[in-house]
């Protein structure tokens, strides 16, 4: 069983050997654990550090892409070196690394697919009263929207088992954490969470620069999301709006009809079947969306079983050589 520790940089030079010195030599039931750093585009020292403290893998880009970019990245790197587990933490050392193992057990014992840390959100010094109730409406939402119980939905401290990896598409570029819950969710998936412990924190947060913008990515992530896996019932509800408005003048105008005094309400006539038009159309759209929802979850099977020959056949070109 080979666990592979995965950890996405952005010029990280200064607290990277403080996250690698925590991380696990050896775990129960692990026969193998190596190290992956993803550096993204960083302009410092990074892959040096990483070069000198040993890290067995390192994906680079010339460019910073992105959390979300970086992460699919190495866990397609993780895939091709032969990772049975893979194992996602940050490079400011927030997350305790002892905790890993805590993390790949529900793995080892067939108890879930994915292991998502829960970390201590109210009790996080470093997280100020709105961030740590923004953090919980979140999950909140992510949960609803997944249909699933994780009680920390934008934790980056979480472990995939080798087929939960292969499954993996994220198509935002923000980041992975809320659409991969969504997805496993939906996809019914085993998923489950941890308690984990942090620690204190070395640098600010770089994924976000404002709060409001925070905010605003993370509830297009998960709309975008949620219109992907269930397009119909969002659509619907979007629909039913406008439709069921509509019908409330047509049933208003119909009152005055009656009364004799129809014609002095028109407008109502009109705006009605505006809205009623609306809301139809919608629907419409609702169901087209749904189709290709369907042909998305092909196309997922399809890419599912073309990278597990792509493994295939790298695997026998290794063995081969």
């Amino acid at each position: 069983m080979k666990l592979i520790i995965q950890i996405p940089c952005y010029n990280e030079a200064e607290t990277l050997t403080i996250a690698l010195d925590a991380l696990p030599k050896s775990i129960e039931g692990i026969d193998q654990i190596e190290y992956l750093i993803i550096n993204d585009g960083s302009k410092d020292q990074t892959v040096q550090v990483a070069k000198d403290w040993g890290v067995n893998y390192i994906v680079s880009f010339p460019q910073n892409k992105g959390l979300a970019k970086g992460f699919m990245a190495g866990i397609d790197a993780c895939i091709r070196n032969g990772a049975d587990i893979i194992v996602n933490t940050d490079a400011d050392n927030q997350y305790c690394g002892d905790d890993i193992e805590k993390l790949v057990r529900p793995i080892l014992d067939g108890e879930a697919e994915i292991v998502i840390g829960e970390r201590p959100i109210d009790s996080i010094e470093d997280f100020s009263p709105l961030k740590k109730k923004l953090q919980h409406l979140g999950s909140f939402v992510v949960r609803k929207a997944s249909a699933t119980d994780i009680p920390d939905a934008p934790s980056g401290f979480r472990a995939y088992s080798r087929d939960a990896a292969l499954h993996i598409n994220v198509i935002n570029s923000y980041t992975y954490t809320l659409e991969t819950i969504v997805q496993a969710g939906r996809n019914r998936m085993a998923i489950t969470s941890v308690p984990v412990r942090t620690n204190p924190e070395l640098r600010k947060s770089r994924l976000f620069h404002s709060m409001g913008g925070y905010i605003k990515k993370s509830v297009l992530t998960i709309i975008r999301a949620y219109m992907m896996y269930k397009p119909l019932v969002f659509f619907l509800i979007c629909g039913s709006v406008p439709f069921l408005v509509g019908i409330l003048f047509i049933i208003r105008f119909l009152i005055y009809y009656a009364r004799g005094a129809g014609m002095g309400h028109i407008q109502s006539l009109v705006v009605a079947s505006m809205l009623v038009m609306v809301g139809f159309m919608t629907f419409i759209m609702g169901m087209q969306a749904d189709i290709i929802a369907a042909n998305r979850k092909l196309l997922e099977d399809v890419q599912f079983r073309i990278r597990r020959m792509e493994i295939g056949e790298s695997e026998q070109d290794g063995k081969q050589d």
